[in-house]
Order: structure tokens, then C-alpha cells, then sequence
């Protein structure tokens, strides 16, 4: 009987969790890394590096349909009756976008920075959640070659509750980070080029620099939009855990799918003038960017108090020429 139990169990475990499947390239039949897999309500996950991701009805009851996104790509829409263990994705001629190759022989530079902002107030920070991506825009001297050398993103790390050492919670997060021109003040067309992979953890410095020199971002001639997005928490080896990215919460008004909050925080701040800081659900089919300003919500209370940017920096490489 215990045997059998056992058993029970583990069958059970795995109905709910032990259903995976993987995203390929329909061509070369490769794995296709962090694939956005949108449930069509706003809600959704991520595949991780080798494009696995796990999906149960049991899990998702709500769920009857999956929307499989990648750059480059075709959207496929698939019904949760039946999925396919490996699910294959077309490649989109008309979204590739041409790589250029720039190169650096542009002699001299001097490095110039724009600060960071960094502060520790917990009510002045944005909860990373990994429905949302956040952009920032950056100027450029529209006379000189600008490349960005490192991007600076202040961190709040929070302390474990009743700890009287100050000792930091423990985590591991995985980000995403890409680049956009400037349309009309808003984020356009994603600027050609590799997406940017990084984790930061509870063991990191709170102005946390990025270097990304050798993926030569060089900045357009009317700026640029530099966003973070949150694809979730890895293991011990860096992998992306396979976790429900939203918990259930019972209100009057019935049940509440309320998106899992992610560490760090990312402190915002009222230290910049203009609104250069935009936002937008990723897991929604329009995907369209906001300005996070009173128009973006007059309920936010961030956005009451002024805090309306999140306060992202830059390391540059200015060319003389």
C-alpha cells in the first residue's frame, strides 16, 4: 500500500508539473531560447535557454489556447487539447532583421556617463513582474558616434524579515535586455542585434553595472531605448526554473490572477525631469508601449508621488570624429 501511494503521488506530481515541451526552429529543427508563450489573457511564461517550457491544464485550468512568439519568427496558436511535444516555429523573412556589422576603427573617444539613481525606499521602487518590460530613453549627440559601454540599472535589495543582521533574501533573476530607435518619443523598431542575457543576484552591488562593449550598441542619431524585462528566477547553475509566473487570489468579485512579483526592486525616482521611462505587457498581442506618466494610471502610487522614471544609466564611448 505504501508502494502504491507512492506511486499515486508521483503520478499526480507529475501531471501537474511533468509536461514539457520544447520550441524549434521548423527548419533546422534548433532550439529557439526564451520563447514567449502567451495564454492569450495577459498571462504567460517563458521557455528557457534549451526553448523548454512546461504546461499542464491542471496547472492553467483557464487555459484552452497558447500563442508561441520569437523574434524572427511567425506567431503560432495552438489549443491546449492537444499540444505537440515539440512545437516548431516558421521563420519570418519579412521580421529578420539585417545585422550590420559596425566596426570600431573610429580612433579616439572619451567615455562619458549618465548617473544612475539610486535610492532604498521599498514605496519607491517598481515590482519586477515578467508581464512587463520597461525602456529608457538616452539622447545622443547627433554629431558624434556614440557606443554604449555599460548600462547601469539600480537595484534595492530587500533584507529577510526579523533579521537582525541586515542579511539580504537570497535570489537569482534572469533579465533580458534589447534596444529600440526613438519613434516620435516612443520606443520603434527594435534596433538589429543579439538580445542580452544577465542575472542579477542578492549577492550584487545595488548600482549594478552591465557591460555590454563587445555587443557594439551603437546609439542612433536620435537616441535610443534601452529596456530590461524579467524572464524569471534560475537555479543554482543559472537556468531558468520552470515556476507560475501569476498565484489566484479570491476576492469578492471572484477569483484574481495577480502576476508574481520578482527580486530585485527597481528603484524609481522623481530626479528627471522629462517622462522617458515607458512600459508595456508583453504578453498581450498589441504589446504596445505606455509612457509611464498620469495617462499610464492616475491610481499608481508611484506615479502620485512623482516617481515616474526608473532611474537607468549609461557608461559611453564618444568618438572625436
Amino acid at each position: 500500500m505504501k508502494r502504491v501511494s507512492i506511486i499515486l503521488v508521483l503520478l499526480m506530481f507529475k501531471g501537474i508539473y511533468g509536461q514539457v515541451y520544447t520550441i524549434q526552429d521548423e527548419n533546422q529543427k534548433f532550439p529557439i531560447s526564451y520563447a514567449t508563450v502567451s495564454f492569450g489573457n495577459g498571462n504567460g511564461l517563458f521557455a528557457d535557454a534549451d526553448g523548454v517550457f512546461k504546461f499542464s491544464q491542471k496547472r492553467y485550468k483557464d487555459i484552452d489556447s497558447l500563442f508561441i512568439s520569437a523574434l524572427g519568427y511567425k506567431e503560432k496558436g495552438l489549443s491546449t487539447r492537444n499540444l505537440p511535444k515539440t512545437i516548431l516555429l516558421i521563420p519570418d523573412i519579412a521580421e529578420l532583421q539585417e545585422v550590420v556589422v559596425k566596426a570600431e576603427n573610429l580612433g579616439k573617444y572619451k567615455t562619458k556617463k549618465k548617473n544612475s539613481k539610486v535610492h532604498d525606499d521599498y514605496f519607491r521602487c517598481w515590482l519586477p513582474t515578467v508581464e512587463s518590460e520597461i525602456a529608457v530613453f538616452f539622447p545622443r549627440d547627433p554629431l558624434k558616434s556614440t557606443k554604449i559601454a555599460s548600462v547601469f540599472l539600480p537595484i534595492m535589495m530587500e533584507t529577510s524579515s526579523g533579521s537582525s543582521s541586515g542579511r539580504k533574501q537570497s535570489f537569482s533573476t534572469l533579465f533580458k535586455m534589447q534596444f529600440y530607435e526613438n519613434d516620435n518619443g516612443s520606443p520603434g523598431k527594435r534596433i538589429s542585434g543579439d538580445d542580452i542575457f544577465f542575472r542579477i543576484t542578492n549577492k550584487d552591488k545595488t548600482n549594478f553595472e552591465l557591460d555590454i562593449s563587445e555587443y557594439k550598441v551603437f546609439i542612433p542619431e536620435n537616441g535610443v531605448f534601452v529596456s530590461i524585462q524579467v524572464l524569471g528566477y534560475t537555479g543554482k547553475e543559472g537556468k531558468l526554473q520552470h515556476t507560475k509566473k501569476y498565484h489566484e487570489v479570491e476576492t469578492r468579485k471572484g477569483i484574481v490572477k495577480i502576476s508574481t512579483t520578482f527580486r530585485p526592486l527597481l528603484p524609481f525616482t522623481n530626479k528627471i525631469e522629462n517622462n522617458i521611462t515607458f512600459t508595456r505587457r508583453i504578453f498581450f498581442k498589441n504589446r504596445s508601449w505606455q509612457c509611464f506618466d498620469k495617462k499610464y494610471s492616475e491610481n499608481n502610487t508611484l506615479i502620485q508621488k512623482g516617481f515616474m522614471n526608473y532611474g537607468m544609466g549609461l557608461k559611453m564611448h564618444v568618438y572625436e570624429k
